[in-house]
């Protein structure tokens, strides 16, 4: 195989793209679609026309959770101009009492937490703590932590003792209480008012009924801002709005709009249908689902409350057999943005969007931190690489919301989104990545568990890493601090085997790991996972060496998932790979019959800013390339597939 000596930094360059092109797009991106503007109307500075959804006041914040996590690295002048004039302008137009939802401030004075299963004011403000908090851990500064405060406070006052017609219909409120706890334990305000939307949640009488008074409210005050906005237009001719791009197109089922009716109807889109202890599988939302049970997991850790834990598990356990796609997507009914029944995963209608591998690598970091298990480390790399890491284009300024595996042209890479969840989440997810490579062990003194094999300095935790991952399986871990340790070292599932060495010396040899019972249906599994340790007193500059057998692997559906029979999905390390056009004139990368005989990897550095690439040979003998999953549709528009016919199947 042909690879360069050194292997580049993957992490290190896609992290320099974020903090260097992706952070000032997305902040210009807000500008000119209004989202700023809003707040300096609310604050009552400018006169002029609120645009954007109700909800579009969380885009600015979960870009300033990025921009502070970026400025803490990177330390730019310009970057903090921005952050500082954003958050002045926040606290500007923070009401005293702590309230900010720039919907209701201009539109509906004196209106609040009208339509919680719709409006999504508590998801703006939950955000808002994010961001504080993000804010404050990078710069030691308490300036937008203060008005987060204000806020939490003002929902706090609001809410606490209210019954389960009061939960949010998106649970990130939860998770920002759950981390304003963790940071400012306080009276444990923060803590019981998470545990009151967690716990009530499901348990709301005929909820139908109140969903579809919702509805009518939300359809009215919605008529009251058109004819609103239509009255400024008439008044300014001259006024001209941005006009975002389109959005992705998904295919949609047949009967999708009874699907999405029945789900919303019977609570299950918005998981109102049983308690989180009741809930059997993973269901509606896909985002919403994964903040959900991720604050599930935070409160199970910090509230002391280990009953969650088996409907956690039972869940996590589901969605990893039954409901997720090859590449750690998630969603396969793009009607509800979310899950579908038990293996139902056509790689067409796949929606699978980026901010539901978010989410779900939200939760397995959570369900890791309470298990200390190594499965959910595994799923998180997986995601991470594939179904999150291809949101986000090779330049920074171009993004994918919905991630089919099977595109026939019809998705492509947008600079913006009507709805622009997506880019500032990778971004804050980027920027902060250190918080998911190494930990300490919960209840286990002088351990450190190595869950990602990405390059970090050790600042915090003593052990410095150099990776070659995903191109090369190789990585290095140097100790810092002299004493004694346990190490915990995660054996992935990709790998055929594993080496440790320490100072030259072996140290422990592994081979590969056992396939689950009850193989996945998506076709990736894992469940195998598992730590290796070496504990022992450590001088300060003693180095362990990690190696890797990282061979192509060929990945297949369970034999319930339509359509897949006679079918793989290539792997190799962390990555999925996919046949696409762009590198196949002539071909169709639909039919075209895979030999998987003639597999051969080979490093291409001239080839989307150097990869390692899958070369091989149809059973007809015309060439196929196989690229990483994560960057396809960056050379343009393309059709794409990442399951292949192989063979004479």
């Amino acid at each position: 195989m042909t690879q360069p000596s050194t292997a580049p930094d993957f992490w290190a360059a896609r992290r320099a793209v974020n903090a260097g092109a992706a952070i000032f797009h997305q902040w210009e991106q807000l500008v000119a679609a209004g989202c700023i503007e809003n707040f300096r109307i609310a604050g009552g500075e400018t006169q002029g026309l609120r645009v954007g959804w109700f909800f579009a006041d969380s885009d600015a914040y979960k870009w300033l959770d990025a921009a502070a996590r970026i400025w803490a690295g990177s330390r730019d002048q310009r970057l903090g101009a921005l952050i500082d004039g954003l958050i002045a302008l926040l606290g500007r137009a923070q009401q005293p009492d702590g309230y900010l939802f720039t919907y209701n401030q201009i539109h509906f004075p004196g209106e609040r937490w009208q339509n919680l299963q719709i409006e999504h004011e508590l998801y703006c403000h939950g955000h808002l703590i994010e961001a504080g908090i993000a804010h404050s851990q990078a710069t030691g500064q308490a300036t937008l932590l203060d008005i987060a405060r204000r806020a939490a406070d003002r929902v706090v006052a609001d809410f606490r003792g209210k019954g389960p017609a009061w939960t949010p219909g998106h649970p990130e409120i939860e998770l920002a209480l759950l981390k304003l706890h963790e940071v400012l334990p306080g009276d444990g305000a923060y803590l019981e008012l998470a545990r009151q939307f967690i716990e009530q949640r499901g348990r709301t009488p005929r909820y139908a009924v109140s969903l579809l008074r919702q509805n009518r409210s939300v359809a009215r005050r919605r008529a009251r801002v058109q004819a609103a906005r239509q009255e400024y237009l008439a008044a300014h001719p001259e006024y001209r709005p941005y006009v975002l791009p389109p959005d992705n197109i998904s295919p949609l089922q047949r009967g999708t709009r009874l699907r999405w009716a029945a789900s919303a109807l019977s609570g299950k889109y918005l998981f109102q249908n049983a308690p989180l202890r009741a809930q059997a599988a993973p269901l509606g939302h896909a985002v919403r689902f994964g903040y959900y049970v991720t604050a599930g997991a935070m409160l199970a850790r910090l509230g002391g409350d280990p009953g969650l834990l088996p409907a956690l598990e039972r869940l996590w356990e589901r969605m990893v057999a039954r409901r997720m796609y090859v590449t750690g997507g998630l969603g396969a009914v793009p009607g509800i943005e979310g899950f579908g029944r038990d293996d139902e995963l056509d790689p067409r209608y796949a929606y699978a969007e980026t901010c539901a591998a978010l989410s779900s690598m939200f939760w397995s970091w959570e369900m890791s931190r309470l298990t200390g298990a190594a499965k959910y480390s595994e799923l998180l790399e997986w995601q991470l690489y594939n179904a999150a890491g291809v949101g986000m284009g090779l330049d920074g300024t171009t993004y994918l919301y919905n991630n089919p595996l099977e595109c026939h042209g019809e998705v492509v890479r947008q600079p913006w989104y009507s709805v622009p969840c997506c880019p500032s989440n990778l971004s804050r997810i980027w920027a902060g990545l250190e918080q998911y490579i190494l930990s300490a062990t919960p209840g286990e003194p002088g351990a450190l568990r190595v869950h990602q094999y990405i390059s970090t300095d050790g600042a915090e935790s003593g052990v410095r890493m150099q990776s070659a991952l995903p191109w090369q399986g190789r990585a290095r871990l140097t100790i810092e601090q002299a004493g004694e340790m346990e190490l915990h070292l995660r054996q992935p599932v990709w790998a055929a085997a594993m080496r440790v060495s320490v100072n030259g010396a072996p140290a422990g040899e592994y081979g590969p790991l056992p396939p689950a019972d009850v193989p996945a249906s998506g076709g990736y599994d894992p469940r195998a996972s598992v730590f290796r340790s070496l504990r022992r007193e450590w001088a300060a500059g003693e180095v362990v060496d990690v190696e890797f057998d990282i061979p192509v692997l060929l990945l297949r559906a369970g034999p319930r998932v339509r359509g897949h029979a006679g079918k793989v999905a290539l792997a190799r390390g962390p990555l999925v790979y996919c046949l696409e056009s762009s590198d196949h004139p002539g071909v169709n990368i639909f039919t075209a019959r895979l030999d998987p005989t003639t597999l051969r990897p080979a490093f291409d550095p001239d080839l989307l800013g150097g990869v390692v690439k899958i070369e091989a040979m149809t059973t007809d003998a015309s060439p196929l390339t196989f690229i990483p999953y994560f960057l396809w549709d960056n050379r343009g528009p393309a059709q794409m597939t990442v399951w292949v016919r192989a063979g004479n199947e």
